[in-house]
């Protein structure tokens, strides 16, 4: 009983040392490189149901995307930029699994928006993108800018840490070690679905 009181309070203080640690600036994020694990960590789906990101990755290479919600039209302009090559992944072995912030409604209502034919995944609390190294905490005078736009970050994931990930795709085999990753602290910029595609080929997973 006092081993099991013990993990959960090292587990607690964990996450709270993570939180403390996550960069003010989205250019300060130090993200895992390439040849390093994915965490174990708990997300959610569309159904509100806890699954382990390492459960999902066991499927298959997964192409793993962290965007910063259903809000953002960069966001919406990539998913769905994923959606068109989609089915060339599937023929090339891999699956498509992109989390973000959003709650699982949130998520329901981008995949019917976009018309999304693979998975998203809820990290409301962030505790995913602390681990991955690419959370940031979002300015007063950012938040008061997305308020004009009507934007609500605590709506959007039902939390109050006004953190966001930098948007990040990563191809991680079934093990969970990552083989390519792309991540800009310019949120305008992502990766094309062609030069996507072309990442894929050669990868020994």
């Amino acid at each position: 009983m006092k081993r099991s009181i013990l993990l959960i309070a090292g587990i607690l203080l964990s996450l709270v040392t993570a939180a403390q640690n996550v960069p003010t600036k989205a250019e300060d994020i130090s993200p895992l490189l390439i040849g390093e694990s994915v965490p174990e960590v708990a997300l959610t789906n569309t159904n509100g149901n806890k699954v382990t990101l390492k459960e999902v990755l066991k499927q298959k290479p997964t192409v793993l995307v962290f965007y910063r919600g259903g809000w953002c039209p960069y966001c919406n302009r990539q998913l769905s930029g994923l959606g068109a090559i989609a089915d060339q992944l599937v023929a090339k072995g891999f699956q498509i699994v992109a989390v973000s912030p959003d709650t699982p409604e949130n998520l329901q209502a981008t995949i019917d928006k976009n018309e999304l034919n693979y998975t998203l995944l809820s990290d409301s609390k962030m505790e995913a993108a602390r681990q991955f190294g690419i959370s940031f905490k979002v300015s007063q005078q950012t938040l008061t800018k997305y308020k004009d736009y009507g934007i609500n970050l605590t709506t959007a994931s039902g939390e109050s840490h006004n953190e966001l990930p930098v948007p990040s795709v990563f191809i991680v085999d079934k093990e969970g070690k990552i083989h390519f990753e792309y991540i800009n602290p310019d949120y305008s910029k992502r990766i094309s679905s062609e030069l996507l595609l072309a990442a894929t080929e050669g990868l020994e997973m």
